[in-house]
């Protein structure tokens, strides 16, 4: 199965929610819908499983304009944020219900029940009814009750977002294997950067309704097309300053100059924004030739084997993601230190004008 959005948007009145969209999503596939919350992923499902008619534009599969049919007519499968179960079935039938729908022998629907059962770690509950469940085991009913269907669409809209932190990294690991065992499109929506890298496949970047760039997840992260995709992919925010180019020399906003290595070296002179992220922002000096920014500490918060640093420079506000705790003091001075090889360069169109491609992990 091939599914392709050709040219589709979608008002609601005056309001866009989605604005000529095109895509393609290919059999066996895992795609991953990165934005953050209100940028129009949910509504794109919406599009996608029939629930919602675009304005304007196609929805094809196989080639064919599905545009107007119903989801009843379509093989989609949907899970939520918000976990949707029967109440009065337990989660073994809650699970089995798509299989008995279909016609299912009851032995296949034993053995798909107990597999997707589980995969998810349903296996204590299958007896037990969604009330007398956590909100997280309701969940995980929910996804296992779509994997078995067998669609040939499975849409899961941030289903993983009301787990706990330990279920949550174990699926995302295991998911991946399972999509790819089964032959169907995947589209995966998140708020998340760290969860899109982790799932890997494609990534769609969506910011107000448009996707401003769509295709291998690290090939998405590593090498944005433009900052409004940079910035949709970077968490904690991306780090932005500007600089100015001449004869070899890059002078920031920050104050200061720097020589024009790494993707500056490449560029015409010119007016540029530079974009870097927390974990390219030092606190210690290295063998780099590097840029150096005067700052002061505005808050350092531990994360356990790391800690985030915001600092003040100037008129900008930076985070540095640093390893180790680090208790600094706020108001404190500091120098960070910056490797010019790991940056982001974008012209005054905001399009990415340089990032050096030797690097491996931007």
């Amino acid at each position: 199965m091939t599914l392709v959005l050709d040219g589709v948007s979608k008002k609601v009145g005056a309001s866009t929610h989605i604005e000529n969209v095109n895509l393609t999503l290919e059999r066996g596939t895992l795609n991953v819908l990165l934005g953050a919350t209100l940028a129009g992923k949910t509504s794109l499902m919406r599009l996608m499983a029939g629930l919602d008619a675009p304005t304007s534009g196609r929805v094809l599969v196989e080639g064919q304009d599905v545009t107007g049919w119903p989801v009843q007519r379509r093989s989609v499968a949907m899970v939520y944020q918000q976990f949707i179960n029967y109440p009065s079935l337990t989660v073994y039938e809650n699970i089995a219900s798509p299989l008995r729908v279909s016609g299912a022998s009851q032995s296949e629907v034993d053995a798909r029940v107990r597999d997707a059962a589980k995969l998810l770690k349903l296996e204590p509950y299958l007896d037990r009814k969604p009330l007398n469940l956590s909100g997280g085991q309701q969940q995980r009913t929910a996804i296992a009750r779509a994997l078995v269907k067998g669609a040939d669409l499975v849409l899961l809209d941030e289903p993983l977002a009301n787990l706990d932190y330990k279920l949550r990294e174990e699926l995302r690991e295991e998911l991946p294997r399972v999509f790819a065992a089964s032959g169907a499109i995947f589209v995966y929506a998140t708020t998340e950067p760290s969860e899109a890298l982790l799932l890997g496949g494609n990534t769609a970047t969506l910011f107000q309704g448009q996707v401003t760039q769509f295709g291998p997840t690290p090939q998405v992260y590593r090498q944005p097309h433009d900052l409004v995709t940079a910035r949709v992919f970077s968490d904690p925010p991306l780090n932005i300053l500007k600089a100015r180019k001449a004869d070899g020399i890059a002078t920031l906003s920050t104050g200061g100059q720097a020589p024009a290595i790494g993707p500056l070296a490449s560029v015409p002179d010119g007016e540029y924004t530079v974009g870097f992220r927390a974990h390219h922002l030092n606190l210690e000096p290295t063998d780099t030739h590097e840029i150096t920014i005067p700052a002061t500490v505005s808050v350092a918060e531990i994360t356990g084997s790391e800690s985030y640093v915001h600092l003040d420079a100037s008129d900008h506000r930076f985070v540095a993601l640093v390893p180790g705790v680090r208790r600094l003091e706020p108001k404190s001075p500091v120098t960070a230190y910056l490797d010019p090889r790991r940056l982001f360069l974008f012209d005054p169109d905001g399009r990415l004008a340089a990032v050096d491609p030797t690097q491996k992990a931007a």
